[in-house]
């Protein structure tokens, strides 16, 4: 885990002066109440936790000092995510968007954060069961929100390797849903990159374009133009990504989706990596070659200062982007 010490633009709440709860004693929503976290258990027979059939999102929050308000990001458009990918996964009779975000709203509600939060729904297979399979089968919703700071260097840049493990295609393992199983294939991405000294790895598709990294979208900068993949290349339909997609429009940055060769990488200008977990992060190597100077440079430092005070519900033009989570009584 990377740590840095934060700027004005990315810097979290500093730590409240009373110790922070355990993480039993936080409030989650586990089927179909309320409880705390650590009474929110499944059974080792739960089809879920046997063949990874379950969905998610990954959904952060920001806390605004000088407002008192945590802003929740993207929140319908990660719920309308996750009804997606309960779709694919055979899930009906799910929560519409008004109802699971208003679930999980009052989920992070509950738990009266004043720092940044991250937040989990997850719809899973809940019933006990040998046997693989999609269809016949219950399932449940869980909500867990817990604090939640920054996981990967976004000031110095981010070492990267290509990763000798292609992303799954979508005639395989649809990489547009965020299905549980699926991210096993991350890890072996992540692992890899990691055990062999980078922070993140490059990932390529079955034919051998550049896909996304182990779990963030990407963007190469070439010639003033931002390019990323399309979807049609076995990404994940990033919700970060459409966000930076309009941030890229808002000042006045060109953006290409299309296919991306390796080699690109090596003599683009930029790059950098989006998502809800990285947020945004420029990369500075790519396979032992640096990315333009080797330095953060000025379009992916311009986006991710806009990003992180866009989050904090800093920028007009971007309150769009948030949802206010207030304590409440």
């Amino acid at each position: 885990m990377l740590t840095h010490k934060p700027t004005e633009a990315t810097a979290a709440t500093p730590a409240a002066s009373t110790a922070a709860p355990s993480l039993d004693d936080l409030i989650c929503y586990f089927e179909g109440d309320f409880v705390a976290l650590g009474d929110a258990k499944v059974s080792v027979m739960t089809h879920a936790f046997m063949y990874g059939t379950a969905t998610f999102e990954g959904i952060r929050a920001y806390w605004n000092r000088d407002d008192e308000t945590l802003y929740g990001l993207k929140v319908r458009e990660h719920v309308e995510r996750i009804r997606q990918s309960c779709r694919i996964l055979l899930m009906e009779d799910v929560p519409s968007v008004d109802e699971l975000t208003g679930l999980i709203v009052e989920t992070v509600r509950r738990n009266r954060f004043r720092e940044d939060v991250y937040i989990r729904p997850s719809f899973y297979k809940s019933t006990r069961a040998i046997g693989v399979r999609l269809h016949n089968l219950d399932h449940q919703l869980s909500i867990v929100s817990l604090p939640f700071g920054n996981y990967i260097d976004t000031e110095a840049g981010v070492r990267m390797m290509t990763s000798s493990w292609r992303r799954n295609p979508d005639e395989a393992l649809p990489a547009r849903g965020k299905i549980v199983g699926g991210y096993v294939n991350m890890a072996f991405q992540k692992s890899e990159a990691e055990l062999n000294g980078f922070d993140e790895a490059v990932v390529l598709t079955g034919d051998g374009h550049v896909n996304e990294a182990s779990a963030a979208n990407l963007f190469v900068v070439r010639d003033g133009v931002a390019l990323t993949p399309p979807v049609s290349d076995d990404i994940l339909e990033g919700v970060t990504r459409k966000a930076m997609v309009e941030l890229l429009h808002n000042e006045k940055v060109p953006v290409e989706i299309r296919s991306i060769d390796r080699s690109e990488l090596y003599v683009a200008d930029e790059m950098f990596l989006c998502g809800t977990g990285v947020q945004v992060a420029p990369v500075v190597e790519v396979d032992h070659r640096p990315v333009g100077s080797g330095t953060v440079g000025p379009i992916g430092r311009l986006v991710r200062d806009r990003y992180f005070h866009a989050v904090r519900g800093r920028l007009p033009e971007y309150r769009h982007w948030l949802t206010p989570i207030t304590e409440g009584a």
